[in-house]
């Protein structure tokens, strides 16, 4: 009952009333990235959702648009604003997503949503954790944001398709309360080591291809 019908009532209750609360805030936010960045505010990036279908999840801008001679983006590290930093940290950037709570595209908690070209790399198991809206936060934050290894997040992304409940929902939310305060892992310069995904398929296939081209010589 609470996964099929109460869990997305209460996502779009609850976040049409923290839009309503956070508005002012929201767009002090915006004003400010304005003056520090110009336009545009907001931008979309194309994620994976429920049943493997794309949409464009909506967050705050943190980074300018440089780009080098070659008309190619400078590295995230050295487009990151101060302002940018502080918004990161805060998660702040996130809380345009609720709009795509409200459209159905996420949930408030649920698998973290990740980019399309990521879709082709999970395992079948890993693959699982589209089988429910991707969330705002997830239960896997509590094991350290972007800290932790691609297979941890995916083991607890699994675990929660599993273990859906108004509960495990609740200590979701306050865990990330107290992750975002404590600010750490938010940001690639807080510890991220962990790099793109490529994925277990991948890496077996290349050593096959390794081992191959090894027997033909």
């Amino acid at each position: 009952m609470y996964k099929k019908y109460v869990k997305r009532i209460l996502d779009v209750l609850l976040s049409a009333f923290a839009l309503f609360v956070l508005g002012i805030p929201l767009l002090m936010v915006a004003l400010l990235i304005k003056w520090d960045m110009g336009s545009p505010v907001l931008f979309g990036q194309r994620r994976i959702g429920k049943n493997d279908k794309e949409f464009i999840m909506y967050k705050f801008r943190s980074m300018t648009e440089e780009r080098d001679a070659n008309g190619i983006y400078l590295p995230d590290y050295k487009r990151l604003t101060k302002l940018g930093r502080i918004i990161r940290r805060t998660s702040v950037d996130e809380l345009p997503s609720l709009l795509n709570i409200i459209k159905g595209d996420m949930s408030i908690i649920g698998p973290r949503p990740l980019p399309v070209r990521y879709l082709s790399r999970y395992t079948k198991e890993q693959r699982r954790r589209h089988e429910v809206r991707p969330g705002l936060s997830s239960p896997s934050v509590v094991n350290g944001r972007n800290n932790q290894s691609w297979e941890c997040q995916f083991e607890g992304d699994v675990w929660y398709v599993d273990h859906v409940s108004f509960f495990t929902d609740v200590k979701s939310v306050l865990d990330t309360v107290k992750i975002v305060l404590n600010q750490k892992g938010a940001t690639a310069e807080d510890g991220d080591c962990r790099g793109e995904f490529v994925g277990i398929a991948k890496v077996e296939e290349l050593k096959n291809d390794r081992e191959g081209n090894y027997m033909k010589i």
